[in-house]
């Protein structure tokens, strides 16, 4: 089948005037009055639509054609025509319609607004929805985006592994990864039964892996699935997610977060770029104030405040919070959004927290109470990232997983790391999802996903 894709109609109109031209794709909409009729059709190839011109004068099917129903295929010759009075600028005027599958009136797709718990129940159609098709667009080209901007930075993109022995941030819940028979009644797992010999787990990151790379490539990036098993029912959290890990050898926190910023506002604009249609849609029918918010993270300077000092200024705000804070207390969503969005008006890097809260690979202020930590709140969200420099001390690293209880043999060679050439080092983690989620204005992590992994949800 050779046919012209509705984005290249679009893209070099006047190339097809007047042209017969070959269209197929998916109907969003059929309307008709008896005589003529216009069907709206989509073929994935940008998140506009192509409208069609029909009439019994031309087609002999006339009267299957009007009657087709949404999200059936269909291939369509004739020719474009400019409609500069109308709101599309063109149109194709039919000489023939060809259905290449029909659906029936139970097609659950219809051109009436569905609410997201319905459209989350087919997660295999919404992708046609206007919303979901909108979605995963940007979806794609924020990847590439992110590629982009690391590639043009120098850095080598590795692929760390999904089966791990070891939890990097040593207090996670992770997914057992078994070849026992599970099925078997009374029978006690000998772990050196496993294929691999050992208790295996899906991981929940790649930067200890990452690091080892960045000890040979000076700058590398991973970036792939991640998986954690907490049962959490928050519109944050997904059980599978993606992962982005930049980790930079001689670069300090500092260095650290001017790098997170950069990155932010390159995504940004690149994204308002090159998704018009798409950031237009999300700011007229998902948030009036997408643009602006996003303009907004482009042009400010980002804030930057101690852990303690944060504490100090939420403390006098305690009775505004469901979670009154104290020093040493995590910082929760709603203080991350009091920060940036009351306080700062702006994104807003929280640095140096409390050791005990953090993970330990994290390196140790003078102070032996804080850690040389950054998270960055956004505005609407809280953290989309959380980074630090790394523990360079072989003898304070092993320490402080002592005082975490972490096995020594677990971590044997990401200690030896600190004996063999170490340098100062720093990384960040991004949860591609959150920031997805800021970038769209979407509000529940399980509508940027594809196919959500959460508890009780895994069907598709």
């Amino acid at each position: 089948m050779i046919k012209s894709d509705i984005k290249s109609i679009y893209e070099k109109t006047n190339d097809f005037i007047k042209e017969e031209v070959t269209v197929a794709g998916w109907v969003k909409s059929c309307r008709t009055n008896g005589k003529f009729g216009f069907i709206e059709l989509t073929d994935g190839t940008c998140f506009k639509s192509i409208q069609i011109f029909f009439s019994k004068e031309k087609l002999s099917n006339f009267d299957i054609v009007e009657k087709i129903n949404t999200g059936s295929s269909i291939l369509c010759k004739g020719k474009i025509v400019l409609t500069p009075e109308n709101k599309q600028p063109f149109e194709l005027q039919a000489e023939s319609v060809t259905i290449i599958n029909a659906t029936d009136n139970e097609y659950p797709l219809q051109k009436k607004r569905h609410s997201l718990e319905f459209l989350r129940e087919i997660a295999y159609l919404r992708p046609r929805a206007n919303l979901f098709n909108a979605v995963f667009r940007v979806r794609s080209k924020l990847a590439f985006i992110l590629h982009e901007f690391f590639e043009n930075k120098g850095f080598v993109h590795v692929h760390t592994p999904l089966f791990t022995s070891s939890d990097c941030d040593g207090g996670s819940e992770l997914f057992r990864v078994t070849t026992q028979n599970i099925y078997e009644e009374n029978k006690c797992f000998d772990p050196k039964d496993e294929l691999f010999g050992k208790k295996v787990y899906l991981s929940p990151t790649g930067q200890l892996e990452g690091e080892a790379c960045a000890f040979a490539f000076g700058k590398i990036y991973t970036f792939g699935p991640s998986f954690r098993a907490e049962n959490s029912n928050t519109t944050r959290h997904v059980n599978e997610f993606w992962h982005l890990e930049p980790e930079v050898c001689f670069m300090d926190l500092n260095g650290l977060m001017d790098l997170e910023e950069e990155m932010m506002k390159y995504i940004m604009t690149n994204i308002l770029k090159r998704c018009p249609d798409e950031m237009n849609f999300f700011n007229e029918f998902v948030d009036k104030g997408l643009l602006e918010r996003l303009n907004n993270v482009i042009n400010s300077d980002f804030g930057h405040i101690t852990y303690t000092d944060a504490i100090e200024i939420l403390k006098k705000n305690n009775d505004k919070f469901d979670y009154p804070v104290e020093w040493g207390s995590d910082i929760q969503t709603e203080h991350e959004r009091y920060l940036s969005e009351v306080v700062f008006k702006r994104p807003v890097f929280v640095t140096d927290y409390p050791k005990e809260i953090k993970a330990f690979y994290m390196k140790q202020n003078e102070d032996g109470k804080t850690v040389r930590a950054c998270d960055l709140l956004f505005p609407g969200i809280g953290e989309v990232t959380g980074g630090s420099e790394r523990e360079t001390d072989y003898d304070k690293l092993l320490s402080h997983m002592k005082e975490l209880n972490l096995k020594e043999e677990d971590y044997w060679w990401y200690l030896n790391l600190r004996k063999f050439g170490s340098v100062e080092h720093s990384g960040f983690g991004l949860g591609f999802e959150r920031i997805l989620m800021y970038i769209t204005g979407v509000s529940n992590i399980r509508d940027v996903i594809l196919f959500p992994r959460t508890p009780n949800n895994c069907e598709f």
